[in-house]
């Protein structure tokens, strides 16, 4: 089962990415861990893009998919994968045409409306990173982490300012490839309004666990 796994910032694919590779026992690949893998082992394109990242730079799309297709390549990736992050592109979505044939692109829909309400309520403990949610998961006492006594604060990607504009970032350039894998017949529209084990039930009935 090989799959690309799109949605906006704030859909939750990255917790059902999780939750997938472990039922499926397929890899979910994102490109920061490409990246720090490659960095990690020192491979040639590795000593690449720590140099690009030191100097403050964007990883080319060229660097990008030459390192989506070493791990590809991966006995593990053998049987499937979940690529998250990439493609985010027309251009890079064709280029991983030419390594591999994706089973599908699930696109795990919700409205912008629903993402600022889940991101802009989300709040974060100094002390221990622990997360609550104003509208879902509430302290005990407001401000304050149950688990040790910190302060809890909003991250600035969690103001409204910066979630509109992660969400403009999105629509523009990766939603196209919404139209793209639409055309191709290989997109799954998936609700990703509610929580994360309805979501992975509506997952299963479209891919079941075989």
């Amino acid at each position: 089962m090989k799959l690309i796994f799109l949605g906006p910032p704030g859909a939750g694919k990255g917790t059902l990415a999780a939750l997938v590779a472990g039922l499926y026992k397929i890899p979910h690949i994102s490109t920061g861990e490409i990246f720090r893998a490659a960095i990690r082992e020192k491979t040639p394109l590795g000593l690449k893009v720590q140099a690009i990242i030191d100097a403050g730079q964007l990883v080319s799309d060229d660097i990008t998919i030459e390192l989506v297709r070493e791990r590809l390549a991966k006995a593990d990736a053998g049987n499937g994968f979940i690529l998250d992050g990439f493609p985010r592109t027309i251009p890079q979505a064709e280029a991983l045409a030419t390594i591999v044939a994706v089973d599908a692109a699930v696109n795990f829909d919700i409205a912008d409306g629903d993402v600022v309400s889940r991101l802009s309520g989300r709040r974060v403990c100094k002390a221990c990173s622990q997360n609550y949610h104003v509208d879902y998961m509430r302290p005990k006492v407001d401000g304050i982490c149950d688990k040790c006594g910190g302060e809890l604060f909003i991250r600035e990607d969690d103001k409204i300012e910066a979630i509109t504009k992660r969400l403009e970032v999105y629509r523009a350039q990766t939603a196209p490839l919404i139209d793209h894998y639409r055309k191709a017949g290989k997109l799954v529209d998936i609700d990703a309004r509610p929580a994360s084990g309805v979501v992975l039930e509506s997952f299963q009935k479209v891919f079941p666990v075989k």
